[in-house]
């Protein structure tokens, strides 16, 4: 077994990062698997770690012992593991809200269009009066005392006519209602 310097100013070299796979690996692995409870995960930071040591090999200034220094990173890296897993749940169940709202807008585009196009045809049915008094009042947006004196009728007529405009219409939409739900 190769002995393993520890001076932070020995850089790594194959047999070295070799023997300190060889040597840690398994507490590596274990402090993974302890916080992750998932094999497939564990050793998927274990590798990471030791591709991280390999690829820093000429920059790394490890100031503890390998051992020291490895079972840090791996608790490091479990901690970012959780942490982006956390971050993860926290994306989906944003999209998932987002989702289902725009989804509701949607279907309430879609509902609030036809509540329109079925008003628009009751509105048609209505007797003359009062189809026009409603569309003056609603459409033009025009008070009770503008429509009396554009039609040369009392504003008590106006009021009149809405009413039953609105009484009609209520009961059409309660029936047409209804019927869907049957």
């Amino acid at each position: 077994m190769l002995e393993i310097a520890e001076s932070p100013s020995l850089t790594i070299n194959e047999t070295t990062f070799t023997e300190i796979y060889n040597n840690y690996w398994e507490k590596v692995f274990t402090i993974c698997y302890k916080h992750t409870d998932d094999l497939e995960v564990a050793k998927e930071l274990v590798q990471d770690i030791f591709k991280s040591l390999w690829e820093r090999r000429h920059s790394l200034e490890i100031n503890t012992s390998y051992e020291r220094y490895l079972l840090r990173s791996a608790k490091l890296k479990v901690f970012e593991h959780i942490r982006n897993k956390q971050l993860r749940a926290q994306h989906l169940k944003c999209v998932a809200e987002y989702t289902q709202t725009h989804s509701n807008i949607t279907e309430d585009t879609v509902m609030q269009r036809s509540l329109s196009e079925t008003l628009e045809k009751l509105v048609e049915r209505l007797p003359l009066h009062c189809r026009r008094i409603f569309q003056m009042k609603h459409q033009k947006g025009m008070t009770n005392r503008e429509i009396a004196g554009q039609l040369t009728i009392s504003e008590r007529t106006v009021e009149y006519h809405m009413a039953n405009a609105l009484k009609l219409l209520k009961t059409k939409l309660d029936r047409n209602y209804n019927a869907d739900l049957s």
